[in-house]
């Protein structure tokens, strides 16, 4: 029996028989299955592995046998086998949606393999095109080394710096000369980048679409061709990219590399736009405990299981035993998603820390009275608009995101009067009125001490 299977074992034991509402129990769920991030899977055959990595992938090219087949001449010719990921400098955080398939890479080191964790400090020049729909404008050397001064430091958690690599592309790409690049792109059909949607899209709308662009996969190859490496994972808008580098390693003469893509996660807006910096629904690594916890408590209920398959160690029959209990009724959906937010939390802050977020998320939204709540935030102008006093507390980053809460029912007031709660949503129109014009016309003279609920947000409004 391997030591994945007897975690699974334990784990699933306490799925079935625990009170998962218990911490007690939770705490002890948590330590089994987040402490499955140092988990040696050394064990595993390469059959094994290459079934657990093929589960949560959803492309893996050409196959999962011959991914095993890989894992298995490496070993019989002596020679390590690498897997890759890298990640462009864009910002100065990354956040869970990057760490979708760092897990997966994560668990190549925990197999035994040598992995390379690359920043492209050089293709971060060019910017990578996936989904984009117009030419973005270019980062500068001193915005580039700003936004990845503490990436390093933030994919911690996922790996072992000790054996894994952290290198820059600028390693290598840096010295590339004009004949080396001649050389591959004579040899690549200008349909092959054009098959791209998004590429197609742009140029039938008339927007920008720069040679750079064209070149950025051929660019981002280039670090394949460098590791010579067996594997690369990415998110699934990379698959034509890692295509890409398939060709690139041919056309060098090395094995094409094995792709493994990874689904996207939707972000905790509930919109279903993916996460993004750009659209402000995501959870930087950096993040303190209860504020990770706190955004994976506030996303939708339908997005409880794609976040356990994409951002936790656990297993597709654990979270079959979980769908089960929900089914018949001896698990609560929110005490599952309090167990998600812990597993979450503990995969970057540890297990303590992911139960002292559980216990102040309780201690502060559980309670039938927000009075007795002692640390809420107030709001300082009440004459505002709605939209500005929601971004001026933290709760938003701009007015449409506001206007989406109110959309979604999430934007309210609150009347508490001897712990006795009253709720009145605000639509979209009423974001852009005044904030102290709208508890006199939606209160209609009713008196209490009065709250503004964004989402799972609150803040104490100051009586007038």
């Amino acid at each position: 029996m391997t030591r994945l299977s007897q975690s699974v074992d334990r784990a699933t034991a306490l799925l079935t028989d625990g009170d998962l509402a218990a911490d007690a129990t939770v705490r002890a769920l948590l330590a089994e299955t987040a402490g499955r991030r140092g988990l040696d899977l050394s064990d595993l055959s390469p059959a094994e592995q290459a079934a657990l990595i093929g589960a949560r992938s959803q492309e893996l090219q050409p196959s999962t046998d011959s991914l095993a087949a890989r894992i298995v001449d490496a070993a019989a010719k002596g020679r390590p086998f690498v897997a890759k990921f890298g990640i462009d400098p864009t910002g100065a955080e990354v956040h869970l949606g990057h760490s979708v398939p760092m897990l997966i890479l994560s668990r190549f080191q925990r197999m035994g393999h040598d992995v390379v964790f690359i920043v492209g400090d050089m293709t971060a020049k060019i910017g990578d095109p996936s989904g984009r729909s117009d030419d973005r404008p270019a980062l500068t050397d001193e915005d580039i080394a700003r936004n990845l001064a503490t990436y390093r430091e933030q994919v911690t958690p996922f790996f072992d710096f000790e054996r894994a690599q952290f290198r820059r592309n600028s390693e290598w790409l840096g010295a590339i000369t004009l004949p080396k690049i001649i050389e591959i792109v004579a040899q690549i059909p200008v349909s092959m980048p054009l098959q791209r949607e998004d590429f197609r899209k742009r140029l039938e709308l008339g927007q920008g679409l720069s040679l750079a662009e064209l070149m950025y996969s051929v660019v981002m190859a280039l670090d394949s061709v460098e590791t010579e490496c067996d594997l690369e994972v990415g998110g699934v808008d990379q698959f034509l990219n890692m295509q890409m580098c398939r060709k690139v390693m041919d056309i060098q003469g090395q094995q094409a590399e094995v792709v493994v893509a990874t689904s996207l996660i939707e972000g905790t807006d509930g919109t279903g736009a993916k996460m993004s910096k750009s659209k402000g629904n995501y959870v930087p690594l950096t993040a303190p405990p209860g504020e990770i916890y706190g955004k994976l408590m506030s996303v939708p209920d339908r997005l409880v299981e794609p976040y356990f398959r994409a951002l936790s160690e656990w297993l597709d029959s654990e979270l079959a035993v979980a769908a089960e209990r929900v089914a018949a009724g001896t698990l609560h959906p929110m005490d599952l998603k309090k167990i998600l937010a812990g597993e979450v939390t503990a995969a970057i802050h540890g297990v303590d820390a992911a139960m002292k977020a559980r216990d102040e998320f309780v201690a502060r939204f559980s309670k039938r009275a927000f009075g007795e709540v002692d640390d809420l935030p107030a709001v300082e102008d009440l004459g505002q608009p709605v939209t500005e006093v929601v971004k001026a507390l933290g709760f938003a980053k701009s007015n449409g995101d506001v206007r989406r809460v109110a959309q979604q029912n999430g934007l309210r007031l609150v009347v508490e009067t001897d712990g006795e709660q009253e709720q009145v949503p605000l639509d979209a129109d009423d974001t852009r009125e005044p904030l102290d014009a709208l508890v006199k016309a939606k209160l209609d003279g009713r008196t209490g001490d009065l709250y503004l609920k964004v989402g799972r947000k609150l803040a104490r409004i100051p009586n007038a």
